[in-house]
């Protein structure tokens, strides 16, 4: 029999206790109040999401008005919708070495600064100029918090609930998207010149209370413990594990994965020499190991598929698709609208508490599973109401109901799971880099779905426009289901054994399951049996 990984950290922990236990021997219940708190800082954290979400979902029913009022071309109104997304690279490059420069936490505060202002701007933005350069400052500060939100909250969370409270910045995605839509019926009654200004310009509140908020928690475990401050990182750890012999034993494995002996055990030491510029790119990008590699591939590739399933198209132009299915009024088409930030928000509620239940690979697939059939019958739909000359109320009810249905999909699994595995999945002395790469493709194609959905269903119909995300949400299928490792109940430092192997992943994951009962193999052993 074969034991797992992190048994070989277990065997050098000092905490008196006896040897054979694991992190997951411990039950959450047992201390409550432990859970209580990480919850606290995942959901500060987290909050940093709402920005992105509430630009989202703002920005659907404010283009309507925009463009009213500056008369612009459906050309700008993508332009407008969809370089958020682009801007928001440069924020998501720059957190990485910001994080770990100056802290997970004061990333946060950044992050909720600069957006304040961008809101700011383009709430008294006189034309489209201003709008787009205020649109600029906001993505940077999207960006970061988009970044860094993911990894805090993975930092601070036990192995046992880490997948419920990474999964907190898509619910606050959600609760975004559901505020920006409300934000638009509540302002669409005012002269159009000032509406679509309160709609944007709303957005600097929460920015507000992120920036006050987070400044009440404490900094990350495991940038604590980079920077060789390991009484601030046990102190932490104490306050958000189950036990003193699980905080310990999570101490040891952040020490072992940092570099630092195990008998060191003073409130500050001295950190091995690690370089976190050209040595950590050349390990994740041009010289990678093959574990490395296949987590790089397995992150890139999910932060795409997330997006080129046409998730954003669907939500940020939502007024124009029910538009094309027959709903003409503004309000009616707002109130529609409102009701899928409703079901998304919803959902991703009933994800949160699925996904340390049954893990992330089930929840991927179903959910891509989901949206690939939601997406075929919203284009057959619209095909239908397109080439019919009247009403086809059937046809309408179809349409609404599988954009529902797309969104809810969307919520139960790819929305959070996406963000739980990338923010995982990592080495600690890669993890800020490589989820800022992540970010990076994920805003890519974000921004390339959003600038070019109004062109491409005028160029193949708005019905095929759908069949062929449908098509890109086959081959997301097909990835997650041979790429994609369970990582569901893995503490963060015993990652790497479950990569390397691509299509053998399964083999080494048997292996740590039997592991728990076996005798002691560390992981070097588990990589060579699965070769």
């Amino acid at each position: 029999m074969t034991e797992m990984t992190d048994q070989k950290v277990e065997d050098n922990a000092v905490s008196g206790e006896p040897q054979n236990k694991r992190i997951a021997d411990f039950d959450p219940p047992e201390k409550p109040n432990a859970n209580k708190f990480a919850i606290a800082c995942a959901t500060l954290a987290c909050m940093t999401s709402i920005l992105l979400g509430y630009d989202i979902g703002v920005m659907s029913g404010a283009n309507i008005f925009i463009k009213d009022d500056l008369k612009i071309t459906d050309v700008q109104v993508e332009i407008l919708a969809g370089t958020l997304n682009i801007y928001s690279l440069i924020g998501s490059g720059l957190a990485g070495v910001t994080s770990d420069w100056i802290g997970r936490r004061y990333t946060i505060v950044l992050s909720g600064t600069i957006f304040f202002v961008g809101a700011i701007l383009m709430g008294v933005a006189p034309g489209y100029g201003l709008l787009m350069f205020g649109r600029f400052v906001a993505g940077v500060g999207v960006g970061y918090g988009l970044m860094i939100a993911p990894v805090y909250t993975v930092e601070i969370s036990p192995a046992l609930s880490r997948g419920f409270l990474t999964s907190f910045p898509e619910v606050f995605v959600n609760v975004g998207i559901l505020l920006g839509y409300v934000s638009n019926y509540a302002f669409s009654k005012l002269p159009v010149h000032m509406g679509w200004r309160f709609m944007l310009g709303l957005g600097a509140l929460p920015s507000i209370v992120l920036v006050f908020g987070v400044l009440a928690m404490p900094e990350s475990p495991r940038w604590l413990v980079m920077k060789g401050r390991l009484g601030d990182a046990k102190r932490v750890l104490n306050k958000t594990s189950s036990s003193k012999e699980e905080a310990q034993l999570r101490l040891d494995d952040i020490k072992e994965a940092a570099g630092i002996p195990m008998h060191l055990n003073d409130d500050f030491v001295e950190v091995p020499k690690q370089s976190h510029g050209e040595s950590v790119w050349k390990q994740l990008i041009l010289h990678p190991t093959p574990a490395v590699r296949h987590i790089l591939i397995a992150a890139l590739g999910i932060h795409f598929f997330e997006q080129a399933s046409g998730i954003d198209s669907v939500v940020l132009y939502s007024p124009r698709i029910f538009e094309k299915a027959g709903i003409q009024s503004y309000n009616h088409k707002l109130l529609a609208t409102i009701a899928v930030g409703v079901v998304k928000t919803l959902f991703i509620l009933v994800a949160t508490f699925l996904i340390d239940r049954i893990g992330r690979r089930p929840l991927l697939l179903i959910s891509m599973g989901g949206m690939v059939f939601s997406l075929g019958f919203l284009g057959a739909s619209l095909t239908v109401i397109d080439q019919s000359h009247g009403t086809v109320p059937w046809a309408i009810g179809l349409c609404i109901t599988m954009v529902l249905f797309n969104v809810a999909f969307f919520s139960i699994g790819l929305g959070p799971v996406t963000w739980v595995y990338t923010s995982e999945i990592f080495p600690l002395k890669l993890r800020a880099q490589g989820c800022s790469l992540g970010v990076a493709i994920n805003r890519v194609t974000s921004g390339i779905i959003s600038m070019t959905f109004i062109s491409l269903y005028k160029a193949i119909t708005i019905g095929g426009a759908f069949f062929l995300y449908a098509g890109v949400g086959v081959v997301g299928w097909i990835f997650f289901y041979t790429m994609l490792p369970e990582t569901h109940g893995r503490t963060l430092e015993e990652m790497e054994v479950l990569f390397g192997k691509y299509h053998k992943w399964k083999e080494a994951n048997a292996m740590l399951k039997n592991g728990k009962q076996g005798d002691r193999v560390d992981g070097d052993e588990i990589k060579s049996q699965v070769n």
